[in-house]
């Protein structure tokens, strides 16, 4: 199918998504980069694309179980479509978001370029090679050098991809860079392109409006000559008394940018900005618009769980959803430029923001990653990416880096001062940063660079409190934390705090045959910590500005400690599905206002064992505990207590926690004995979805007993039936082994839940799942997709 572009162009500058109507081949086709290629048995499909995910689970992939254990590989794209009928006039740029990796771009059989890096965003100008009528873009995507990650990185043109046509004289790519204070006073700096080969006279105007789209304010018209080179205007506004931007309020104005020639717009160019101010400080910490704040942060990889690497906003905001919910005001966007619509959400959402370049530099980690493109790429990767972000109120924080090998030796001096110059060349509004682990503050390189503005240090979290004695006045962020194991829903004894592996050389040899590690938040790595240990230390001290978790959600691959068929991480507060695990009430209740009481674990346990059941509470002075109506007594936290717990002797029924504030009830929660298997349950996050092809619904599925309990043992195999104007986009459970693929019509339940993901289609109208299960009673619910 050919793709029609609008024509005439009647606006400025419009930018047109380009994910309809690819043709897709898994394999290498030298012979489709020419325009005379015929791909009509090729796949058709609609980017973004991820095809690792489509793929089937083996411990025999090249990216190994660290990667994922998909597939990856080479692939190529092909799409036809018309160029705009005045082209010739016009310059058209092809904008890609993310290529997962070492893209080759032709256009018409002309060879554009390659980009390595496959976090970068990236444009090409394909004016010149346009004709009228039909044209051919061909993309190849080389995934094949493996392993060249440490966690799945996923493979294809997995980010959107934009069309855009604008005048010959136009705003450049990224081309405006916004500070505002909290006064109002804003500087804006906009560099403007020339194409024509012409000196050329414009005249600039900058417009700032409200989100309801009031003018606010309107800068004087400046006039400018540019040449071939182009050139770049700065301006000066003041918006009066304005509404600053915070986790709390997270209020954006917009600025649109017009360029005049002979009294016509020949360029509008929009760009969102917030107001706000930010320090670090080496004693008092963080603060946000002068109010001390501690930055409550998560590292998120960017892999969607079920859906892979392919962006979705409905699935990224779901994530955020569920991290706002527990309590979380920052993200780390571990460890690479994340997609362009994250930040998005973060500016709308109210997130701070570590924006994170690279996982390492001239040295490996891995025998094909980055180190290999470093030495000619690194500069333009950086750059790209502090050009492309800095308008964003959201981020805080430069990465350089993290874990970087060259902390080890004196070639981390040199990088260090010339990353931190690339970035302050192009934003001196944000601090850098680099996550640390070499403790020696003699020993580490990166930090004897002396060029970072913040120490960020990745766990070894009994070192904060000494700090400020050790680093006198230097500025302290922990940049990583953590990495507590924990699967959801499996407990085994609480009584001692386990390292899995006890080091780094020592196989791992423990653990149980389910491949599962304890909820009650007893095990961790062994260069981490459990959430409580950590978080015990970071609340303690205001020097500590924040931390960031290892991890928010579990991610594919780096399935540590476990071997084949580990797949997925155990890191995780958050399951692969969606699902929190008991953790995140701990975070609830130290993190938000919000009333908080959950107790753990399930109760179907054997008769007369002794079962550990703790509690997660706030807002409140004690709990009290029954079994069965009798009262297992009070408990309340001492010291610096996160969780209370009581040791009882089981017997089925229910168990009863009540929280209570001056003797009066705050909150009640129950946990029932659960009997067989009866009947299953369906719970969507959104009943009504746009029927644009890209939103999702994401379904609960529970497996109840007669009595309407989730029966924690259940492990149902569940079918699913879609009915209507929508698609099955995954399917999941959580569990870091199960080896099920993601694209099916079935899954297995693991600790009585998994989830079926509904994709809408362009048509409107009602979606209805069914879920049905040998023995069990079948359940079906719909779903509303609309214009």
């Amino acid at each position: 199918m050919t793709t029609a572009l609008p024509k005439p162009i009647s606006e400025p500058r419009t930018r047109t998504n380009f994910n309809k109507n690819w043709k897709f081949l898994l394999g290498d086709e030298p012979a489709a980069k020419s325009p005379a290629f015929i791909d009509t048995k090729w796949r058709k499909l609609t980017l973004p694309h991820d095809w690792g995910i489509e793929g089937k689970f083996d411990e025999k992939n090249p990216a190994k179980p660290e990667g994922g254990g998909l597939p990856t590989g080479i692939g190529w794209y092909r799409k036809e479509f018309i160029a705009p009928v005045d082209f010739q006039n016009r310059l058209i740029t092809i904008e890609f978001d993310g290529v997962y990796k070492n893209s080759e771009v032709w256009i018409n059989g002309k060879y554009l370029g390659k980009r390595p890096y496959g976090y970068s965003s990236f444009a090409y100008e394909i004016s010149q090679y346009l004709k009228t009528g039909k044209n051919i873009i061909a993309v190849k995507v080389d995934n094949s050098a493996q392993p060249d990650s440490r966690w799945y990185s996923g493979s294809g043109i997995y980010r959107n991809i934009w069309l855009t046509s604008t005048a010959k004289v136009a705003v450049s790519n990224w081309g405006t860079f916004i500070t505002a204070d909290n006064s109002g006073k804003v500087e804006i700096q906009t560099q403007i392109q020339n194409k024509t080969l012409k000196l050329q006279t414009v005249v600039l105007i900058n417009s700032v409006y409200s989100t309801t789209g009031k003018l606010l304010v309107k800068s004087k018209a400046q006039t400018a000559k540019t040449d071939t080179s182009g050139a770049i205007l700065k301006a000066n506004l003041e918006i009066k008394n304005p509404v600053l931007w915070s986790v709390e309020n997270p209020y954006q104005y917009k600025l649109v940018t017009q360029i005049f020639q002979n009294g016509k717009v020949i360029d509008s160019y929009h760009t969102k900005f917030g107001v706000r101010s930010f320090n670090f400080d080496a004693q008092k910490g963080f603060s946000l618009n002068g109010k001390p704040m501690k930055i409550l942060g998560v590292c998120l990889h960017h892999d969607l769980g079920a859906l892979g690497a392919a962006v979705n906003v409905r699935a990224m905001e779901r994530q955020l959803e569920i991290m706002k919910k527990m309590g979380v005001n920052a993200i780390r966007t571990s460890h690479n430029p994340p997609a362009p619509e994250f930040l998005d959400l973060c500016d709308k959402m109210g997130f701070l923001v570590m924006d994170e370049a690279f996982d390492m530099w001239a040295k490996k980690k891995t025998k094909n990653d980055y180190h290999l493109n470093y030495p000619e790429w690194h500069k333009r990767d950086l750059e790209d990416m502090i050009k492309r972000d800095r308008n964003h109120p959201s981020i805080i924080l430069w990465s350089i880096g993290n874990e970087i090998r060259e902390q080890f030796d004196s070639t981390g001096l040199a990088i260090t001062k010339k990353l931190v110059r690339i970035v302050k060349n192009l934003d001196k509004t944000r601090p850098v940063i680099s996550a640390l682990t070499e403790t020696d503050a003699k020993k580490n390189f990166i930090y004897q660079a002396n060029a970072l503005d913040i120490y960020g240090l990745n766990y070894n979290h009994k070192l904060y409190k000494d700090f400020p004695k050790n680093y006198p006045g230097i500025k302290f962020l922990a940049t990583e934390t953590t990495s507590a194991l924990e699967t959801r829903g499996f407990y085994d004894t609480a009584d001692s705090i386990r390292r899995w592996p006890k080091d780094g050389k020592t196989k791992f040899m423990e653990g149980n045959k389910e491949l599962s590690a304890s909820s009650y938040d007893n095990v961790s790595a062994y260069w981490g910590s459990t959430h409580e240990e950590t978080w015990k230390e970071a609340k303690k001290y205001d020097h500590v500005s924040g931390l960031f978790v290892w991890t928010g959600f579990d991610y594919l691959g780096e399935p540590l400690p476990y071997p084949w068929p580990a797949r997925s991480s155990y890191f995780g507060i958050v399951d692969l599905a969606g699902f929190p695990k008991d953790s995140y009430y701990m975070y609830q209740s130290e993190w938000t206002d919000k009333p908080v009481l959950h107790i753990l674990p399930h109760w179907n346990w054997e008769p007369g064992k002794s079962v550990e059941v703790w509690a997660y509470y706030n807002n409140a002075d004690e709990v009290e505990l029954y079994l069965n109506g009798k009262s297992l007594g009070k408990k309340s936290k001492q010291n610096d207590d996160l969780h209370i717990q009581w040791n009882v002797n089981y017997e089925p029924g229910t168990l009863k926690a009540v929280s209570r504030k001056n003797g009066k009830d705050v909150l009640t929660r129950e946990v029932k004995t659960a009997g067989a298997p009866a009947k299953i349950e369906l719970i969507a996050d959104r009943k009504n979805i746009k029927a644009d092809g890209k939103d999702l619904s994401f379904i609960t599925v529970r497996i109840l007993d007669a009595a309407g309990n989730v029966v924690p043992s259940a492990d149902n195999m569940v079918d699913f039936k879609l009915e209507g104007n929508g698609l099955i986009a995954g399917v999941d459970n959580g569990f870091q082994a199960s080896l099920e693929p993601f694209k099916a019509n079935y899954r297995k339940a693991f600790h009585g839940l998994c989830l079926a993901i509904i994709q809408s289609t362009e048509k409107s109208g009602v979606v209805k799942l069914t879920a049905t299960s040998a023995g069990l009673t079948a359940t079906a619910i719909t779903i509303n997709s609309n214009k």
